[in-house]
């Protein structure tokens, strides 16, 4: 995912391809230090608290280790499970390690809290895509479409669905304009390997532990 993937709960801290990574690599167990997962306390919890493994799971995200980060924010998704920041980064990190089904999960619950997150939309369209369902997809990604028609990842992640569609359809004739997955005429494109930076961070930050799982905004970028 492309330009979202880091923006705030407004509608992507991080993400969604904002989808940034860390490795688990030095500064392990200190807030400030180099974005390793820090190390657990004696009752097995990371140290620190929700917003630290929020922006520690960011920053790791961030840094290209999408597994990592998802150790940490699964935590401060349990924790603050009505956050839509932490669920939609969650979600990037998810769509990023591989795990689709996962993703697209968290990506609906931020989608059908608040329909108008068109990164959540977008998250959605692109993890039913990797799961095979092409119609869900295409419905989703022209929803983000019509929210943002300027962001050129949506666009071209709706092309390729649609592509798909189109290809299916032909091998029972030719798809006829106006028809489901008609698409003139469609560029080739390839989808995201990894979400693009463009989560909520974007939308003006947002704060985790809010009442509304809003917050500060962490950033992201792909």
């Amino acid at each position: 995912m492309d330009d979202r993937t880091g923006g705030g709960e407004a509608s992507h801290e991080a993400a969604v391809s904002g989808t940034e990574g860390t490795g688990p690599g030095a500064g392990a167990g200190t807030p400030g230090g180099g974005g390793g997962v820090p190390e657990p306390d004696r009752a097995g919890e990371p140290v620190g608290d929700v917003y630290d493994w929020f922006r520690r799971g960011g920053r790791l995200l961030a840094q290209g280790h999408p597994a990592a980060a998802e150790q940490l924010l699964a935590r401060a998704a349990a924790a603050e499970p009505h956050s839509r920041s932490i669920r939609e980064t969650l979600a990037r990190a998810q769509f990023d390690a591989g795990s689709y089904a996962a993703a697209l999960e968290n990506f609906r619950a931020v989608a059908l809290a608040d329909p108008s997150d068109d990164y959540a939309q977008f998250g959605w369209g692109v993890a039913a895509a990797r799961l095979g369902d092409f119609e869900t997809s295409a419905e989703h990604l022209a929803l983000a479409v019509a929210m943002r028609p300027e962001t050129d990842h949506y666009r071209a992640a709706l092309r390729q669905t649609r592509a798909t569609l189109a290809a299916r359809a032909g091998a029972f004739g030719p798809l006829l304009p106006g028809a489901p997955g008609y698409l003139e005429p469609p560029e080739a494109s390839e989808g995201p390997s990894s979400l693009p930076p463009g989560g909520r961070e974007d939308r003006g930050g947002t704060d985790p532990g809010g009442a509304d799982g809003r917050g500060p905004d962490p950033g992201t970028n792909e």
